[in-house]
C-alpha cells in the first residue's frame, strides 16, 4: 500500500466517522393533547441524550410568544394550552429547533 493509498484510507475514514458522530445527535421532539386543556412535549436526541433544560416556546400564529418554559429532567415540558395556540418550538440551538405545528398536537 503506497503512502497516497494509506493517506486516502484515513481521510476518509475519518470523514466517515465525522459524519455519523454529527448525525447521531439529532433532537426529537413530539407534542400530546392530554384531553384535558394540557399539552404534553417530550423531547430529547436521537442518541438518547437528555434534552434537560432545552427552552421550550409556545407561540401563536403571528409567532408572539405566548409561554415559555424548558424540558425537564424526564424529557418533558407540559403546559395549558393559551387562546390563540398555533405550535411549539423546541430550541436547543441553530440546527437543532424543531417546530411541532398545533394540528399535529393529537
Amino acid at each position: 500500500m503506497t503512502k497516497s493509498t494509506r493517506t486516502a484510507l484515513i481521510l476518509g475514514g475519518s470523514l466517515l466517522f465525522l459524519a455519523t458522530a454529527a448525525s447521531a445527535h439529532t433532537p426529537l421532539c413530539a407534542c400530546y393533547d392530554n384531553g384535558d386543556g394540557t399539552v404534553l412535549c417530550e423531547g430529547g436526541y436521537s442518541d438518547g441524550s437528555s434534552a434537560a433544560n432545552v427552552p421550550m416556546i409556545v407561540r401563536n400564529e403571528a409567532g408572539e410568544t405566548l409561554l415559555e418554559g424548558a424540558v425537564d429532567a424526564n424529557g418533558e415540558f407540559e403546559f395549558e394550552r393559551p387562546e390563540g395556540f398555533h405550535d411549539v418550538l423546541f430550541d436547543a440551538g441553530e440546527g437543532h429547533q424543531i417546530v411541532v405545528p398545533q394540528d399535529e398536537i393529537y
